[in-house]
């Protein structure tokens, strides 16, 4: 059986570039998420770049670690990390292995799976919020440390696979500072969504966090 254009896994080769040409360019396309209850899947809305030893906003920027090895591995693979002890986040990892730049999904629609991505999202008021965010994304798409590695480029029943879907025309393309960056990494504008969709999230510029006395 031929699978629909659309629904065509993207090649390694499409994320061996520039994590600036990867990223405004996985907008439109499908995720997949294959759980023991079935597949979700996700049409992505709004990513963010990172670039490795270029950008002091990056996880890689001094260098491998036990949490970030994967983003100094080949491209195509999901980098997972866990953030301020709740939330899970998944990357793809772009660029030549050993560069270790990656793009993070920060938000999606459902397009697929809903009734299951509900179950795990139960604040959501409405399916637009499902996946509107990276740590509900993750939530909504039962993410955890354990696909950290998983090979996206794989075709077939993968917990985790990229798909074609429907690239979005630079005319909708829109980008600015990342959300929560601190530093000379808050300046890039390396944050991607498309034009006027209800699923992106909203921006927030970075907040110190305060001690406890």
């Amino acid at each position: 059986m031929i699978a629909p254009p659309d629904r065509m896994p993207l090649p390694r080769e499409f994320f061996d570039r520039p994590v600036l040409d990867v990223a405004p360019d996985l907008l439109g396309r499908i995720l997949v998420r294959t759980t023991p209850d079935g597949p979700i899947a996700l049409r992505l809305t709004e990513v963010e770049a990172y670039d490795g030893p270029n950008d002091p906003g990056s996880h890689a920027y001094r260098g491998p670690t036990a949490r970030n090895g994967v983003m100094f591995g080949p491209p195509g693979y999901v980098y997972v990390y866990f953030t301020y002890g709740m939330w899970f986040c998944m990357n793809l990892v772009c660029g030549p292995e050993g560069k270790a730049s990656a793009v993070l999904l920060r938000a999606g629609e459902v397009v697929e799976g809903a009734e299951l991505a509900r179950k795990r999202r139960i604040s959501a008021r409405n399916d637009k919020e499902l996946a509107k965010g990276p740590a509900r994304l993750a939530t909504a798409l039962e993410v955890g440390r354990d696909l950290d590695g998983t090979d996206a480029c794989t075709p077939g029943d993968t917990p985790l696979r990229i798909l074609t879907g429907t690239p979005v025309g630079s005319d909708q393309v829109r980008n600015g500072p990342r959300t929560g960056v601190a530093g000379d990494g808050g300046v890039h504008p390396w944050r991607f969504w498309i034009a006027n969709d209800p699923t992106v999230s909203p921006y927030r510029a970075h907040v110190p966090r305060r001690r406890s006395s």
